[in-house]
């Protein structure tokens, strides 16, 4: 046979062969097709996600100032650890889940910690880090924990974060406000952050009925165009180059930290830590489908070390314990079902330290309805609820309202298990209360009994 016969031989073959797809890398490693999704899809969650938890890199700063700490320094930190811990969730775990520098555990830093206590602030670093690489190493055992959380319960919980999610975008556009007498009650209707607050939630759910993708982002850009055409948003500049992080980097107190004292505040720590990041990622997984019946979801363990990992790595640099963020399940709801989206608020929150004039001109009730709309669609899961079971219901009940009315993902957490333990003993049905149930709830009354 002629070199040319062998050579048209060869290419008849190849064509008759089916050949391997080619994928890339990013199709491979977070598997995008099998999860149902696509790279641009995942970048207009991340891109959804981040601007409506962009405001920590401002919110920090000042809330760990009243510690003592250098406000422009923690809010390099805050963007950086931002980054590196919402790239890792994404690579290492692959879930579509953001993570920052955690609300509710700041304060409790800055105003417990350090103002109440007395500690110096690096002391109270120094706890966050011993903390965090603790509970990194039995991040296996808080799966379990995670895992064992009852179905009412875990329904409570991803509603009660809604329910939060939804008070914190009605509080940011001025909608609800505080008031001595009745405790809240309606804000200034004619002010421009209550009427561009509510426009911009209608606007955003009447896109979504007509099946606009990015409907969260038009919102959000139409409400501070509209601001700005106002007067109430004012162009800052586009760049500007970010200050030293030198005044906060490595100044934690690792010995100080490790002083019997302080046992029952690292204790503390580890305790509210576990379970706002346990609630987030119950409640995000849960809404992005990725959880099963029993709250599996897949790579927990990798996800709690990333959790972990990411508070200690903070403490070290300058800001306050990292957790999982509820604001990704706007990024769910826009339809982010991979870590492709967690690594694009991660590169996100890196231009942010470049950008911060730009990111600084989205006001917070330009995110509002972001987050009115996320209450909304996580307040449906209360129909899973079986209602005419008391035993059941109360407990679902319990930490819905607990988690909104208390302001905290651990005292939801907390009634919730209680009330689920007291109502199945006193109803004849402790078989259906899990070992690590019956712990938790004994746990729970202690810390209320003694810390």
């Amino acid at each position: 046979m002629t070199t040319a016969a062998i050579e048209a031989s060869r290419h008849i073959t190849e064509s008759q062969c089916p050949q391997p797809e080619k994928t890339g890398w990013i199709e491979r490693h977070f598997q995008l097709q099998a999860k149902g999704t696509h790279v641009r899809q995942e970048v207009m969650a991340g891109v959804t996600t981040f601007m409506t938890m962009v405001y920590i890199i401002f919110v920090n700063p000042q809330i760990l100032s009243a510690a003592g700490m250098d406000a422009q320094a923690v809010f390099v930190t805050t963007c950086l650890i931002a980054a590196i811990g919402s790239i890792a969730m994404g690579l290492v775990a692959n879930l579509p889940i953001a993570m920052a520098p955690a609300m509710g555990l700041n304060s409790y830093f800055a105003y417990v910690l350090v103002g109440g206590m007395g500690l110096a602030w690096q002391t109270g670093m120094g706890v966050i880090f011993w903390g965090s690489l603790l509970f990194a190493a039995v991040a296996g055992f808080r799966v379990y924990i995670v895992t064992s959380i009852p179905a009412s319960l875990r329904i409570g919980i991803a509603t009660g974060c809604g329910l939060m999610i939804a008070l914190v975008g009605l509080h940011n556009a001025g909608i609800i406000v505080a008031n001595p007498d009745t405790m809240v009650t309606i804000g200034d209707v004619r002010s421009i952050p209550f009427v561009l607050g509510c426009a911009g939630f209608l606007l955003m759910m009447v896109l979504v009925h007509r099946g606009f993708k990015a409907a969260i982002i038009i919102s959000m850009v139409a409400t501070t165009f509209a601001g700005w055409l106002l007067g109430d948003v004012e162009y800052q500049g586009i760049a500007s180059l970010p200050p030293s992080i030198a005044p906060v980097l490595g100044q934690l107190d690792l010995m100080g930290a490790l002083d019997l004292s302080l046992a029952g505040v690292i204790l503390s720590v580890m305790l509210v830590s576990l379970f706002e990041s346990a609630g987030t990622f119950v409640a995000v997984t849960d809404k992005a489908g990725l959880s099963d019946e029993t709250g599996n979801y897949p790579n927990a363990t990798r996800s709690l070390f990333v959790d972990s990992l990411s508070s200690a790595a903070g403490a070290f640099m300058g800001t306050s314990s990292v957790c999982p963020y509820i604001e990704s399940a706007t990024g769910v709801v826009e339809g982010g079902r991979t870590g492709l989206m967690a690594v694009v608020v991660g590169l996100l929150f890196l231009l942010a330290i470049f950008f911060s004039p730009l990111a600084g001109m989205i006001p917070a009730y330009a995110t509002a309805g972001a987050l009115i709309y996320v209450g909304l669609l996580m307040t449906a899961e209360l129909t899973r609820v079986q209602w005419q079971d008391l035993t059941e219901a109360v407990p679902a009940f319990v930490a819905t309202v607990m988690i909104p009315f208390s302001f905290t993902l651990t005292e939801g957490i907390a009634t919730g298990f209680i009330t689920y333990t007291v109502m199945k003993l006193a109803c004849g049905r402790a078989r259906e209360v899990s070992p690590v149930c019956a712990l938790l709830t004994l746990v729970f009354v202690a810390r209320y009994a003694f810390l």
